[in-house]
């Protein structure tokens, strides 16, 4: 199943216009979920709208948006009243200007989007903007809305489409200067920064995602499978500290003794998983449903068979998704 677009329109350049989808660059669908359930009858937790004051359940239409002006006073706003406010951004992107790319504040940043033609016509116009962005080396400012509200996107050529970030208003930015202004203006001596360059250059490396793994995600699997193949659960051990740091000195120099014992492992492990990464990118990937988890681990351990005999003879059903296995290597609405 192909994904859903979250928006469709038209990127327009002056009188240059196209259609187009955006389409989330990042998902979180395939991350272990949970759900609520009544310990006592393992049913799930059904939430309903309430009045605040009555306690009586209210229907959707019967539901509408409110402003609140104090304790009990709402200022009611229809759907009607905000569809006539509705912004030409709601159905076109504009490109407003074109800023260097270093100019945009990270802070700013929200979420990545892939931007691309809808349909088959206007592929022409929609490669002329993305080549002339491309040859200034800048980045598109235009606005779109979304979920209702207006947000400023910055658009830039990735390989042959765009890629749109959503950024803040700066009402949205909390300035650094009320955290920071506290901080205390210490003298470091040039040895200890030394020994801290040298610790920092042992761990340089290349930017590679695809050796990123989320050790929370792959922890909660274990757990899931070891609860659903009957294995007993035993708790972690509590990790042993080092004790309290007197000498920041010792401590950078201690660093360097450990980071020296455990280059060796390290590497070993980096470069497995670059092998698995790379074996990873050679198979031809399966066509799957969006959100769809691949299966669980084989089930061992006590009662492991006969709940793998029971699974295999069970009618799948959806709410029945198994999670995935974790892999070592993988590739972030």
């Amino acid at each position: 199943m192909a994904p859903r677009a979250n928006w469709k329109g038209f990127l327009r350049l002056s009188l240059v216009t196209c259609p187009v989808a955006l389409y989330p660059a990042t998902s979180d669908t395939e991350k272990v979920s949970f759900n609520q359930i009544n310990r006592k009858t393992g049913h799930r937790i059904k939430y309903l709208k309430v009045d605040a004051e009555t306690g009586d359940e209210v229907t959707s239409e019967d539901i509408v948006k409110g402003y609140k002006v104090d304790t009990d006073t709402y200022i009611e706003v229809t759907k009607d009243e905000l569809d006539d406010i509705a912004l030409d951004s709601t159905h076109t992107i504009e490109i407003d200007e074109f800023v260097p790319k270093a100019d945009i504040d990270n802070r700013y940043l929200i979420r990545p989007y892939y931007l691309v033609p809808d349909g088959k016509v206007g592929h022409d116009a929609y490669a002329v903007i993305r080549e002339t962005i491309r040859s200034m080396d800048k980045v598109a400012i235009g606005r779109v809305v979304l979920t209702n509200r207006e947000h400023i996107i910055a658009l830039e050529p990735l390989e042959n489409g765009l890629m749109g970030t959503l950024l803040r208003y700066p009402y949205e930015v909390r300035s650094e200067k009320e955290y920071f202004d506290d901080i205390q203006d210490v003298k470091l001596t040039r040895d200890m920064l030394d020994l801290a360059k040298h610790i920092v250059e042992k761990k340089s490396g290349e930017f590679e995602p695809e050796l990123f793994e989320d050790h929370y995600e792959t922890a909660l699997i274990d757990l899931i499978n070891k609860k659903r193949s009957g294995m007993p659960i035993t708790a972690k051990a509590a990790p042993k500290t080092g004790g309290n740091v007197i000498s920041l000195m010792d401590a950078l120099k201690k660093s360097i003794a450990n980071e020296k014992d455990a280059a060796p492992a390290a590497k070993a492990v980096r470069d497995t998983a670059k092998e698995t990464a790379k074996d990873t990118k050679a198979k031809k990937p399966k066509k799957r449903v969006e959100g769809q988890r691949e299966m669980l681990l084989p089930i061992s351990g006590k009662g492991g068979k006969e709940a793998a005999a029971k699974a295999a003879t069970t009618p799948k059903k959806a709410a029945d998704k198994p999670v995935r296995a974790p892999a070592r290597a993988k590739k972030v609405g």
